[in-house]
């Protein structure tokens, strides 16, 4: 039997966990409060019923002061009950969203580090963060706003056809027409362009975050107008969703609905004149005009009610899209904890027939992968770009779970490792090093939260950071990224590596770790290296080729296979990849110190 799919309300309900009360609570309480509003108008009704019944000495009506009192008292106690129902959907909101937040963030701490490669922050963020936001109006607004409208159409509906059907049907017809476009509008084909029109929103958030990141490469290559364009189509196509929506889509119905519902009493008034007639002949023309005005007061109520629903369906649909995309998050692949982990005996490394396939990719990254790392072995991974080098690095911490084959650290199979253990045994240094906005301190012992103060400064001497700590005026506790204290790319990197130092773990991952370094910082971060290696399984990727020459073996990767594999001595005379790449690497060093003295 097929699941019957949740409504938006019954997943937000989910999300809302102990405070699911306080939301039935303010609906309750928001469903009272229409009632006891109504209460006014009907005093407003006995007013002008008694003053007809004793026209024209009015000085007779003797109960409309009493009628005022009531009608104050009534809508006074409408008021504070509604802000009380207000209040506790408020805090039902706000509890709810901060509760999608925590999930959406529990949830991607559970993905795979290389989900994050290939779904950009600015997205993710406004499918969770904004999103969430988006669900507050419906919890905090749209739903006591919808309890309290239906509690007021099934009062109404008793109460017009209370005195004169038909006057009470000529009412209720603005409701339908009302409906009906607002129907039209939301439901149907039209909640899929919805769908398209958030969808276009999201690409758009994307665009400008990539846009407003690459601003600096935008000018330093002057190319302002060629990285606007992709940005700028984002914003033309969101712009020609939302053109198409509201003007296409909406603008016919939404005049009809504005226009039925502001004008409700429109229909009274042809009925009235009809039924006018025979009431003046039946000689109960005061208990007409009496109805007449009865429905006349109430039709005022109706564009009300009509207003409310308006705005609370279209809240409806946004939370809809808005749960839409939640849900991308929340499916979002996770890596599968084994039911009964097993811990790795070393530090061995081993690869057997592995194959990796990216998501959508026409062919495999990694194709029949083996090889083995014993421990205290420094193996290097080279090759041409787009070889498999870093995609092969990032399955042994399961950045990526292997398509085929297994993937052993310590003669165990990743995926039967617990996650947290599988970390705790490796040390990654990246070409591209990420610190935090805060003090050096904080940022080395990320690595290890109980390290002291002199755990961290020892990690910072073996990485090569003294020079750092003396030029900053707070040494270890300097901010960095604030006051004007910023770090090079080489300064960035011996920080990472201190770091990885920090971290002690037995496997060390090193991706191009001296890429962007400068001659002076490769230096001492070659010091930082040999520290931090020392003793240690060492997985190494390098385009440097001079990096990897006292590697204890060397594997040559092209299109996701190992062509090549050995010393660096026996490779560099084989005459095949290698021995090319080690040619053109000598080449090109000699090139760029050729150039340096003709430039003296």
């Amino acid at each position: 039997m097929k699941e019957k799919k949740k409504s938006s309300v019954a997943i937000l309900l989910d999300y809302a966990g102990s405070h699911k009360g306080l939301t039935f609570l303010g609906l309750a309480l928001s469903a009272v409060s229409m009632l006891l509003s109504m209460v006014p108008y009907l005093c407003i009704w006995l007013v002008a019923r008694d003053l007809i019944a004793v026209a024209p000495d009015w000085t007779q009506a003797q109960g409309i002061t009493r009628y005022g009192w009531l009608a104050f008292a009534f809508a006074v106690g409408g008021i504070l009950l509604y802000f009380a129902g207000l209040m506790c959907t408020h805090l039902a909101a706000f509890r709810t969203a901060s509760n999608i937040r925590k999930r959406g963030v529990a949830h991607m701490m559970q993905a795979p580090l290389g989900f994050f490669d290939t779904n950009a922050s600015g997205l993710i963020r406004g499918r969770l963060d904004a999103a969430a936001a988006e669900t507050e109006t419906l919890l905090a607004h749209n739903l006591a706003d919808i309890v309290g409208t239906i509690t007021l159409f099934v009062s109404m509906l008793v109460m017009m056809f209370l005195f004169d059907w038909r006057m009470g049907a000529a009412c209720l017809l603005a409701a339908v027409i009302s409906v009906a476009a607002m129907f039209s509008m939301m439901g149907g084909k039209n909640a899929k362009l919805m769908a398209e029109y958030q969808a276009a929103q999201d690409r758009m958030t994307k665009a400008g975050t990539e846009y407003v990141r690459g601003i600096p490469v935008v000018k330093i290559f002057q190319q302002t107008v060629y990285s606007f364009k992709a940005f700028q189509q984002a914003i033309e196509a969101y712009s020609s969703k939302s053109e198409y929506y509201q003007d296409k889509v909406c603008r016919v119905p939404q005049s009809l609905n504005l226009t039925f519902t502001e004008g409700a009493f429109v229909f009274l008034v042809p009925v009235a004149l009809f039924l006018a007639p025979s009431a003046l002949a039946g000689g109960d023309f005061a208990g007409f005009v009496t109805n007449f005005a009865f429905y006349a007061v109430f039709s005022a109520i109706l564009s009300t009610a009509l207003a409310r629903i308006m705005f609370a369906s279209a809240g409806m649909m946004l939370a809809s899209t808005a749960l839409g995309r939640i849900d991308q998050v929340m499916c979002a692949p996770t890596l599968k904890k084994p039911p009964r982990p097993q811990k790795p005996q070393d530090s061995r490394v081993e690869f057997a027939d592995v194959s990796f396939t990216y998501d959508g990719a026409a062919s495999p990254a990694l194709s029949h992968l083996s090889f083995t790392v014993e421990p205290g072995q420094t193996v290097a991974l080279v090759g041409p770009s787009g070889g498999g080098k870093t995609t092969a690095a990032s399955l042994i911490p399961r950045f990526w779970d292997a398509t085929s084959g297994v993937v052993k650290v310590g003669g165990v199979d990743v995926t039967q490792i617990d996650p947290h253990v599988l970390m705790d045994q490796i040390a990654f240094v990246f070409q591209n090093s990420r610190l935090f906005k805060t003090s050096i301190l904080e940022n080395v012992r990320a690595a290890r939260p109980e390290a002291t103060r002199a755990q961290v400064e020892a990690a910072l001497m073996a990485a090569q950071c003294g020079d750092i700590l003396e030029k900053l005026p707070q040494g270890m506790d300097t901010q960095i990224g604030s006051e004007g204290t910023y770090l090079s790319g080489g300064e960035q990197q011996r920080v990472a590596l201190a770091r990885a130092i920090l971290k002690d773990a037995p496997i060390v991952v090193l991706d191009e770790a001296t890429a962007f370094a400068d001659p002076e910082n490769e230096a001492l971060i070659q010091k930082a290296l040999s520290e931090l290696t020392r003793g240690r399984t060492v997985i190494m990727i390098a385009h440097r080729l001079s990096t990897v020459v006292g590697a204890d073996q060397i594997l040559v990767l092209d299109k996701g296979r190992i062509v090549e594999q050995g010393s660096h001595s026996v490779l560099s005379t084989a005459g095949g990849l290698y021995a090319r790449m080690w040619a053109d690497y000598n080449q090109a060093v000699q090139w760029k110190i050729t150039s340096e003295r003709e430039v003296e």
